[in-house]
C-alpha cells in the first residue's frame, strides 16, 4: 500500500499555554507544543509538515539543541506533564523519538539543551526543571542518557533553565530563573555543577533566562514578573586592566559591581567577572520570555547579533538593541495586538534571518510578523497558523464542500477554508472566520444552509447564525471563487458585518452606514480613552486569510435566532437534508428531558417533542432521503423515527416511532456515541463504548397507515475495534454494489477506514487503511466528516473523483483534513 494514499492536507492547532513550548530552527521549521503533540510548522511554506506524538500528557516545553556549528539542527527535546522527557532524533529526514528519560515526579516546565566536545565526539547535556522542585542534569554519551545530578531548590520553583558554554575555558554553565526573584548560576566543576554566583535585582519571579556568546563575552537576559529585563554581562577578568582603572580617577566612572567568578580546567584556572549591564524598562505588565537572536557562521567565525525579543503579558512583543555610539539598550521595534478577550505574549522567536519574529498569546495563538524589505523599520503582519486552544467537539463540511465549521469548548465557533492563490497550485488551509466567541463551552453544530448554522452550548438554548456581506466577499477572493458561484442571489441586502454592543451577550448585525460600522482608514483617534470606546466591526477587504488580530475583532457572523426549550446542556444538533428542520437534544438524566425537539427553519417554532429514551442522546442524524431520524444514546438504544406522510392541513410533517431496540434487542452492551447513514439510506451505522461498529437493516417506509413497529436487525457482523469507538461516518460520494466507505474514530484518538460489504458473510468488513501514530490524534475522536463531494476542496479535481476528503476534529484541540486516494478501497 502506497503511503500517499492518505496523507495530511490540513491541520490546525494552537500553541499549550505554556512560556517555552515554540522553538524556530535554522532549518525554519517551527516546533509547537499542542495538547499532547508537537507540530512541525513551516512558516514559509505556510503548512504542517508532520505531527509528533510521543507524550502523554500536555507538552510544556520544546528545544531544538543548536549545533556548534550553528548549521540546521537535528535533534529536538521536549518535556511534558507526563513527567517525561523526549529526545527526537532526525532519521532519513524525519524526526523521531530516539529516547524518553523518566526520572522527575512531576510534571516539566522547562527544559534547554547543549553540545560539549569530548574526545572524537559531542556529548549532549540536557537540563530539565520540574514544578517537583528539582533541576535534573542529564548526560548522553554515546547512546546511553543518564542523570548525571539533581539540583534541589526546596519549596522553590525553577520556571526556565538555560546551558551554554563559558567562552575561552569550553567549560559547562548552568542558568535557572526561580520564582524567588534570583538569578541562580551554575558551572560544571570536578563533573558536577556548582552554584558559583546568585544574582539579584528582579522583585518579582524570574520567568526566562537565555545566554548568549558574543567573542570572549557571555551575555545573559533574564525578565521577570516585575515587567524589567535585565541584561548581564559575563567576560574574562583582566587582572592589568582592573589595575590600571583602580589607578585613574574613580570619580569619573560610575563604577559597576563585579561578581567574580572562578573555575578550573584541565589544570588551568579562569577568572570571569559578572556585571549588570543594563536594564530594560518598556512593557508595562509581567514579561514571560526572552530570546536572543540566533549566531550564525560568517567567514569560519560565529557571529552572535546583539539583538534581543521580549515578550510580555501587555500584549506587545519588543526587539531591542544597542545603540552603535553610545551603546546603550534602545527599543527598535514594537509590535502587538488590540482589542480581543486575550491575555498577552506567553514566548517569542526570532526566524533564523531575523526576516521574521513571532509570538504566541495565552490563548495559543500564534502572531508572526516579517520585515519589510523596502522600509526595515517597519513590520506587517503575516498569515499563520491558527486553531482551537482546548477540545474540538464538533466540525460540519458547508454543503458545497468548500469550507468547515467547527466548534470546542474553547467558546469559539471557526470557519476554515483553503486559501487559493490566484496562478499558482499551491492551496493552504487557514481560520478565515470565527464567527462566535460564546461565553460557554460550545459541543454541537449542524449546517442549515450554505452561509447559515445553528449551535449548541453548555446552555440551554440554540443560537443561529447567517453569514454577512464582508465574509462572503472575503470568502470569494481567499478561496477564488466568483462571488455569483456562491450566491445565487443577490447579497446586498446582507449585513456588513456583526459586533458585540456594549454589555451584549448577542452579536448584532452591522449594516451600511450604521455608527458601528467603521472603515479601516478612518482610524483616527485624539486620545487614548478614544481608541476603544466599544467594540467597533471594520470592513477588511481581505486576499489572503486574516490575521488573528482580524479573527477577533472583525468576522463576527450576527445571530439571527434564539430557539428556547430545553431544561438542560445542549448536547446534539442535526439538521435535515432539505435543511427544513433542525433536530436538538440537552443532557439528561431522566426520560421527561430526553426528548427530541424538532424546530422548522422557516418559522423558527417548535414542531414535535419526540420521547423515547431514558438518558441523555448523544447522536442523531436524519437519512440523506429526510424519511428517517436516528438517534443514539447513553441507554444503549437507538430510535428510529419515520416521516408521516405529508397531511394537507399541516404545513409541516411530523415524526412517529419506527423502531428501536430495547434491553432484549439491544446489541450494543455500553454507550451509544456515534451513528451515520448509507448515501442511499438503505442501511444506518452505530458505534459504541463496547467496541463494536454495527450496521443495521433495510429501512423500507411501509404502507401508508401502518401502525406496526419495524423489527430492525443487524445486517453486518459486528466490527470488533480495540477501543472505543467514539465516532463513525459513511462516505457519501461513493458506494457500489451495497459497499460502503466507513471512517471510524476511537477513544485513543486512532482513525481507521473500512469497507462494508453487504454479502452476509464473516468477511463484510475489509481495513481500507489505519492512519498512522502521527496523523492520529492523540485523544478522543469527537466527530467525523466527508466531503459532500468528491475531489480536495480548493483543488479542481472533483470531476476525476480520485480523491476523497475527510475531516476530524478531537479532544486534543486538533482539527485535520485528509486527502484519501479512493484506490485503497476495494469494490
Amino acid at each position: 500500500m502506497a503511503a500517499s494514499t492518505v496523507h495530511l492536507s490540513h491541520a490546525a492547532f494552537s500553541v499549550n499555554r505554556c512560556p517555552h513550548c515554540v522553538s524556530w530552527s535554522r532549518g525554519n521549521v517551527l516546533a509547537c507544543g499542542t495538547c499532547h503533540s508537537i507540530v512541525l510548522y513551516s512558516p514559509q511554506d505556510k503548512t504542517v509538515l508532520s505531527t509528533l506524538n510521543g507524550h502523554t500528557g500536555r507538552v510544556n516545553c520544546v528545544h531544538w539543541i543548536e549545533k556548534p556549528d550553528c548549521s540546521a539542527e537535528t535533534e529536538l527535546v521536549s518535556g511534558g506533564s507526563d513527567k517525561k522527557l523526549i529526545i527526537w532524533k532526525t532519521i532519513e529526514n524525519q524526526l523521531v523519538h530516539s529516547e524518553i528519560v523518566d526520572g522527575h515526579t512531576e510534571a516539566i516546565c522547562a527544559v534547554h539543551a547543549v553540545y560539549i566536545p569530548s574526545d572524537s565526539e559531542y556529548n549532549l547535556i540536557v537540563a530539565s526543571s520540574s514544578s517537583d522542585g528539582l533541576v535534573k542534569i542529564w548526560l548522553r554519551h554515546k547512546s546511553t542518557t543518564e542523570c548525571l545530578q539533581t539540583l534541589s531548590f526546596g519549596n522553590g520553583f525553577v520556571l526556565d533553565v538555560c546551558l551554554s558554554i563559558l567562552p575561552g575555558c569550553g567549560v559547562p554553565v548552568l542558568v535557572c530563573g526561580a520564582d524567588d526573584s534570583r538569578v541562580h548560576l551554575y558551572v560544571k566543576q570536578d563533573g558536577q555543577f556548582q552554584k558559583t554566583q546568585v544574582l539579584h535585582g528582579h522583585e518579582d519571579w524570574v520567568r526566562g533566562v537565555e545566554f548568549a556568546i558574543n567573542g570572549q563575552n557571555m551575555y545573559l537576559a533574564s525578565c521577570a514578573q516585575d515587567s524589567l529585563i535585565r541584561i548581564w554581562k559575563i567576560f574574562p577578568k583582566s587582572e592589568n586592566k582592573s589595575q590600571k582603572l583602580d589607578e585613574e580617577d574613580e570619580g569619573n566612572y560610575i563604577k559597576l559591581k563585579e561578581n567574580l567568578l572562578t573555575v578550573k580546567e584541565k589544570g588551568e584556572e579562569f577568572t570571569y567577572a559578572v556585571t549588570l549591564e543594563s536594564v530594560l524598562a518598556g512593557h508595562e505588565n509581567s514579561v514571560y520570555a526572552v530570546h536572543w537572536q540566533p549566531s550564525f557562521m560568517k567567514d569560519g567565525s560565529i557571529v552572535q547579533p546583539m539583538s534581543l525579543l521580549s515578550a510580555s503579558m501587555d500584549k506587545t512583543m519588543i526587539l531591542w538593541e544597542p545603540d552603535e555610539e553610545t551603546g546603550v539598550w534602545l527599543e527598535q521595534v514594537r509590535v502587538g495586538e488590540v482589542g480581543g478577550n486575550t491575555l498577552g505574549f506567553y514566548g517569542c522567536q526570532f526566524s533564523p534571518d531575523k526576516s521574521m519574529i513571532l509570538a504566541h498569546a495565552f490563548h495559543g495563538a500564534l502572531h508572526l510578523w516579517s520585515r519589510n524589505p523596502e522600509k526595515h523599520e517597519e513590520w506587517i503582519p503575516q498569515v499563520v497558523m491558527s486553531g482551537h486552544f482546548n477540545g474540538v467537539q464538533g466540525l460540519r463540511w458547508d454543503p458545497e464542500g468548500e469550507f468547515i465549521i467547527t466548534v470546542g469548548t474553547d467558546q469559539t465557533t471557526r470557519l476554515f477554508a483553503p486559501w487559493k492563490r490566484s496562478g499558482q497550485r499551491q492551496v493552504t488551509w487557514h481560520e478565515i472566520a470565527r464567527p462566535q466567541v460564546h461565553g460557554y463551552d460550545m459541543q454541537c453544530i449542524a449546517m442549515i444552509g450554505r452561509f447559515q448554522y445553528v449551535s449548541g452550548a453548555d446552555e440551554k438554548v440554540l443560537r443561529v447564525f447567517s453569514a454577512t456581506r464582508n465574509f462572503i466577499e472575503n470568502f470569494s477572493r481567499i478561496s477564488n471563487i466568483s462571488v455569483d458561484k456562491i450566491l445565487l442571489n443577490d447579497h446586498s441586502n446582507l449585513p456588513e458585518g456583526a459586533t458585540v454592543p456594549a454589555l451584549g451577550l448577542s452579536n448584532k448585525a452591522v449594516f451600511q452606514g450604521d455608527s458601528n460600522l467603521q472603515s479601516v482608514q478612518e482610524e483616527t483617534f485624539n486620545s487614548a480613552s478614544d481608541q476603544y470606546p466599544q467594540s467597533y466591526f471594520q470592513a477588511h477587504v481581505l486576499t489572503e486569510p486574516p490575521t488573528e488580530d482580524h479573527l477577533l475583532q472583525n468576522t463576527l457572523w450576527p445571530e439571527v435566532q434564539k430557539l428556547y426549550g430545553h431544561g438542560y446542556e445542549i448536547f446534539a444538533v442535526a439538521c435535515n437534508s432539505a435543511r427544513t428542520i433542525i433536530a436538538s437534544v440537552c443532557k439528561a438524566s431522566k426520560k421527561e428531558h430526553a426528548v427530541i425537539i424538532l424546530w422548522s427553519t422557516t418559522s423558527w417554532k417548535q414542531i414535535q417533542c419526540l420521547s423515547f429514551h431514558n438518558l441523555t442522546i448523544t447522536q442523531m442524524a436524519f437519512s440523506p432521503d429526510d424519511k428517517f431520524l436516528l438517534a443514539v444514546s447513553r441507554d444503549r438504544n437507538w430510535s428510529l423515527w419515520r416521516k408521516q406522510e405529508e397531511i394537507p392541513t399541516e404545513s409541516v410533517p411530523k415524526f412517529q416511532l419506527y423502531a428501536n431496540t430495547d434491553k432484549n434487542t439491544s446489541v450494543h452492551t455500553r454507550i451509544i456515541w456515534s451513528c451515520d447513514w448509507t448515501p442511499d439510506s438503505k442501511f444506518f451505522i452505530t458505534g459504541s463504548r463496547d467496541k463494536k461498529v454495527i450496521v443495521w437493516g433495510d429501512c423500507q417506509v411501509p404502507v401508508m397507515g401502518e401502525k406496526m413497529y419495524a423489527s430492525i436487525k443487524p445486517f453486518s457482523t459486528p466490527l470488533d475495534t480495540e477501543d472505543s469507538v467514539t465516532a463513525v461516518s459513511v462516505n457519501q460520494v461513493i458506494s457500489s454494489h451495497e459497499s460502503y466507505i466507513i471512517a471510524v474514530g476511537l477513544d485513543c484518538g486512532k482513525i481507521i477506514l473500512y469497507t462494508w460489504q453487504n454479502n452476509s458473510t464473516p468477511n463484510d468488513w475489509i481495513k481500507g487503511f489505519e492512519m498512522d501514530q502521527s496523523l492520529c490524534h492523540t485523544l478522543t475522536v469527537k466527530q467525523l466528516c466527508w466531503r459532500s463531494k468528491a475531489g480536495r476542496a480548493g483543488h479542481d479535481d472533483s470531476h476525476n473523483g480520485e480523491w476523497l476528503q475527510l475531516a476530524s476534529c478531537g479532544a486534543d484541540h486538533g482539527v485535520k483534513i485528509f486527502n484519501v486516494n479512493k484506490s485503497i478501497f476495494s469494490f
